[in-house]
C-alpha cells in the first residue's frame, strides 16, 4: 500500500463505521436505510480507488471500476430520496423518479468505452479516464449537489428550533459538502494528474460523526461518550503515526539510518515528548468543544442540590433552583410549576424565560398526559424520548402537551410517590441535546428540590401554629367580650322594646280619642262647605274662604289618615290595600308641605317617570314615609340655599318602584348612619324630635315587602332611597 492510499483507507473506515453503527443502533425507519445504502456506496466507491491506487493491472482496476459504477450511478436518487425524508420536503416524488430513470439510462452505458474509457496511470496509481458520455453522470451529480445544498440551507433558515439548527448544519458540513468534492473528483477522471479531492471525504465524514454523536442526527439514540471520543482520537493519531512512519520508510530508504542504534531512541524521544503531548492536548480542545463548562455546572448543581435540602424558605428555594438551572444548563427558558393551595392543579410558581408567552396556560393541566405520565413512571419527559414506539398513541399528546409549555424536557418533583410540582426546561442556547449525565444531574437537583419543599411545607405550618396560636386566642377572647357586648345589647333592646310597647299601646289609646274629635270636626267643615255653596246665590262670599274650608277639610282627613296609620303601626286596626300611583304620593306630599317650605330660600327639582306603574300598597301609609322624608330634607337645606332632587322612576331588571330624595344639606356622618333607622335615635335638640319618625318609615316600607335606605354618593347631602315591589301582593 502506497502512501495515497491512506484518506481513501480512511473515508471507507468511515463509511464502514457508519455502516456499523447504522445496523446495531438504528432503527429501521426510512432515513437510516437510505443513509445506511448512501455509506455502501460510499464504501464501494474507496474499495474501487485503493483497488485502483495498489493494482498493477490496467484491466483489472478498469473492470472493478465498471462494476463500481453500476451502484454509483444509483447514489444520486438516493442522495435526493434521503435528504427529502430527512428535511420531510412535501411530495417530489416525480424528482425521485427521473433521477432512477437517468440512473438506468447511464447503467446502460457504464459497460461501453463512451462512459468509462480506460485507466489512466497517475502518480498516485491508476484512475478511470472517462468516456464521450461520462459528463452526463457529472452533470447529474453536480446538479443533485446543488439541489441537495439548497434545500438544506432553506431549511436551516426556516427552522425554528436550535437544536434542529445544529442538526442540519452538521448535515450541510458533512454530506453536503463532501459532494462538492467528490464532484471534483471528475478532475483526473477527465485527464488531469491532480490527486482526487473527494479522497479526503474522511475530514467530513469525521465532522458528521461528531455531530452525529453529539446532536444525535439520524435519531438513533447515541450521544457522544467520552471513552468512545477518546478511542477515535487514539485512533487518528495512530493513523497520523502510521502515515509518519511510511513518510519516514519512503525518505530513509536509501540510507542505513533505520539500522542503526539511534532510530529507535529517537522513534522513543518522538512518541514521549511529541505523540504523548499531542494526544493529551488534543483530548483537552475536545473536552472544551463537547464538554464545554459542563465540569463547572456539574460541581455547582451539586452543591446547590445539597445547598437546597437546608433551607426553609419557599420563595428561596424556587429563586435559587431556576437561577441556578438557567445559569448552569444555559437553556432557554426555566420554569417550576408546584401544586397549588387546593391541591388540584399546577400553577406556574417562578420563571426565568427570554420570552413569556401567555399561551403557556396551565388550565387544566392536572389532567393532562404529562401530569399523569409523570405520576406514573416517575421520570424526566423528553421531548425526543417520547418520539420512540414505546409510548405508543401517547406520544402525540404528550407533545402536544410539552408544545404548551414550549418544553424541551420536564423534571418530575417527587415525594413519598407524590407529584409535588415539576422543572420545565427549554432547548440549550448552543443548540446541544441533553445528555444522559445532564438528566442525572437535574434529576438529582429535582429530587432535592422536592424534598426541600415538603420541609419548608411543613416549617411553614409549625411556623402558622406558632404565629396563630396567640392569634387564636386573642380572637377567643375578642368573641367573649362581643358576647358580653352583645348581651348588653339585648338587655338594651328588651328595655327599648318595652318602652316601644308602651308607647304603642298609649299611641293606640290616643288614636282611638283622636279619631271621635277629628271626625266630628271633618264632618262640621264639610257640612258648613255645603252651606256656603248654597249660600252664593244670595249673599257675596270671599273664594278663599271656601278654598280655605276646603284645604282645612282634606287636613282632618290627611290628620285622620295619620291616625289610622299609628292604628296600622301598634296592629290595632286592619290595613287595607289600593291600586297607588307614586307620583301622586311625592305630589301630594309637597302640596302638604308647600306652606312649611314656600318661606326658605331653597329649589325643588321633580323627575317623575310619567309612565311610572301603580303598586298595590296604602296611599296614606306611603304619603306619611314620603312627606317624612321630604320634611327631613327641607330641614336639612333651610339654612343654606339648597336643592332637593326628587324622582321616581321603574326598574325593570328587579320589578320594582324606585323614589329618592336627595339634598345639598350638610349630610349624615358615617359615624351614625348605621342608627337613623333605629327607635329614640335622634339628632335633633331635646324637645324637636321622638327619635321615631324615620323608624315608622322604615317599618310602614317593611310591611310593603319594600326597603328604605341611605344610599352611599359621593355627591354634597343625604340621599334617601325607597324601593317597592310592583304587582299585587298580600298586605295586612
Amino acid at each position: 500500500m502506497n502512501l495515497y492510499s491512506i484518506p481513501p483507507l480512511l473515508t471507507l473506515c468511515c463509511f464502514l463505521g457508519l455502516v456499523v453503527l447504522t445496523i446495531v443502533r438504528g432503527h429501521w425507519t426510512k432515513a437510516n436505510i437510505l443513509f445506511l445504502i448512501i455509506c455502501i456506496f460510499g464504501s464501494f466507491l474507496n474499495i474501487d480507488i485503493l483497488f485502483a491506487f495498489n493494482t498493477k493491472s490496467a484491466k483489472a482496476a478498469l473492470l472493478v471500476s465498471r462494476i463500481d459504477h453500476l451502484f454509483i450511478v444509483f447514489s444520486m436518487p438516493v442522495f435526493i430520496q434521503f435528504f427529502h425524508t430527512y428535511l420531510k420536503t412535501p411530495d417530489r416524488k416525480w424528482l425521485v423518479y427521473l433521477t432512477y430513470a437517468y440512473s438506468v439510462f447511464l447503467v446502460c452505458l457504464i459497460p461501453t468505452p463512451l462512459y468509462l474509457e480506460s485507466m489512466q496511470k497517475h502518480f498516485f496509481g491508476f484512475f478511470a479516464k472517462g468516456g464521450m458520455l461520462y459528463p452526463l453522470f457529472g452533470a447529474g451529480g453536480m446538479f443533485v449537489t446543488i439541489y441537495i445544498l439548497v434545500l438544506i440551507n432553506t431549511s436551516i433558515r426556516r427552522e425554528k428550533s436550535s437544536i434542529q439548527k445544529n442538526k442540519l448544519k452538521y448535515v450541510f458540513a458533512g454530506f453536503g459538502i463532501m459532494g462538492l468534492i467528490n464532484g471534483l473528483d471528475a478532475l483526473p477522471i477527465l485527464g488531469y494528474s491532480v490527486y482526487p479531492p473527494g479522497n479526503m471525504s474522511f475530514i467530513l465524514l469525521i465532522i458528521f460523526a461528531v455531530g452525529l454523536f453529539k446532536h444525535d442526527l439520524l435519531d438513533m439514540g447515541t450521544l457522544i461518550k467520552k471513552s468512545l471520543l477518546y478511542s477515535l482520537i487514539t485512533a487518528f493519531l495512530t493513523c497520523i503515526y502510521a502515515f509518519l512512519i511510511i513518510v519516514a520508510d519512503k525518505v530513509f530508504k536509501n540510507f542505513n539510518f533505520s539500522d542503526s542504534f539511534y532510530f529507535p531512541i529517537l522513534l522513543f524521544l518522538f512518541v514521549a515528548f511529541i505523540f504523548g503531548p499531542l494526544k493529551t492536548k488534543v483530548q483537552t480542545v475536545i473536552d472544551h468543544i463537547f464538554s464545554k463548562g459542563k465540569y463547572d455546572y456539574q460541581k455547582t448543581i451539586k452543591q446547590v442540590s445539597r445547598m437546597i435540602a437546608s433551607v426553609l424558605d419557599y420563595d428561596e428555594i424556587a429563586k435559587l433552583l431556576i437561577q441556578t438551572v438557567f445559569k448552569a444548563m444555559q437553556v432557554e427558558h426555566c420554569i417550576l410549576f408546584l401544586r397549588d393551595i387546593s391541591g388540584t392543579g399546577f400553577k406556574k410558581y417562578s420563571s426565568k424565560e427570554k420570552h413569556i408567552n401567555s399561551a403557556q396556560s396551565i388550565s387544566g393541566l392536572d389532567k393532562s398526559f404529562i401530569i399523569n405520565f409523570m405520576r406514573e413512571h416517575h421520570q424526566p419527559i423528553k421531548r425526543k424520548r417520547i418520539t420512540e414506539r414505546k409510548y405508543g398513541t401517547k406520544a402525540q399528546s404528550l407533545l402536544s402537551d410539552m408544545d404548551r409549555l414550549d418544553a424541551e424536557i420536564i423534571l418530575p418533583m417527587i415525594f413519598k410517590d407524590r407529584l409535588s410540582g415539576f422543572i420545565v426546561l427549554g432547548e440549550k442556547l448552543s443548540g446541544d441535546l441533553f445528555s444522559q449525565e445532564d438528566l442525572d444531574l437535574l434529576e438529582t437537583l429535582s429530587s432535592q428540590t422536592a424534598l426541600a419543599i415538603e420541609n419548608a411545607n411543613s416549617y411553614r405550618r409549625l411556623d402558622e401554629l406558632n404565629r396563630n396560636l396567640e392569634a387564636i386566642v386573642r380572637e377567643r377572647t375578642a368573641k367573649l367580650n362581643d358576647a358580653l357586648i352583645e348581651k348588653e345589647k339585648t338587655l338594651d333592646q328588651l328595655i327599648r322594646s318595652e318602652s316601644l310597647a308602651a308607647i304603642g299601646q298609649l299611641v293606640a289609646g290616643t288614636a282611638h280619642e283622636l279619631n271621635n274629635p277629628l271626625t266630628s270636626v271633618s264632618s262640621l267643615v264639610q257640612s258648613t262647605i255645603e252651606d256656603l255653596v248654597q249660600m252664593a246665590d244670595k249673599i257675596t262670599l270671599d273664594e278663599e274662604l271656601i278654598d280655605d274650608l276646603k284645604f282645612a277639610h282634606k287636613e282632618l282627613n290627611r290628620a285622620r289618615d295619620i291616625v289610622s296609620s299609628l292604628l296600622g303601626l301598634s296592629r290595632q286596626t286592619q290595613n287595607y290595600t289600593e291600586p297607588v300611583n307614586l307620583n301622586m304620593v311625592v305630589t301630594d306630599a309637597l302640596r302638604i308641605l308647600y306652606n312649611e317650605y314656600k318661606h326658605y330660600n331653597l329649589e325643588i327639582s321633580e323627575n317623575y317617570d310619567p309612565d311610572l306603574p301603580d303598586i298595590q300598597g296604602n296611599f296614606a301609609n306611603l304619603g306619611q314615609v314620603v312627606l317624612n322624608i321630604i320634611k327631613n330634607a327641607i330641614q336639612a337645606v333651610a339654612d343654606n340655599k339648597g336643592t332637593i332632587f326628587l324622582a321616581t322612576r321603574f326598574d325593570e331588571n328587579a320589578h320594582q318602584i324606585v323614589f329618592t330624595c336627595r339634598d345639598t344639606g350638610p349630610g349624615i356622618d358615617e359615624s351614625i348612619r348605621n342608627d337613623i333607622f333605629k327607635p329614640f335615635f335622634t339628632t335633633k335638640a331635646v324637645g324637636k324630635g321622638t327619635g321615631l319618625g324615620l323608624y315608622i318609615c322604615h317599618e310602614i316600607v317593611k310591611k310593603h315587602d319594600g326597603v328604605l335606605f341611605l344610599e352611599e354618593t359621593d355627591k354634597q347631602g343625604a340621599c334617601f332611597v325607597m324601593r317597592l315591589p310592583s304587582g299585587a301582593y298580600p298586605f295586612s
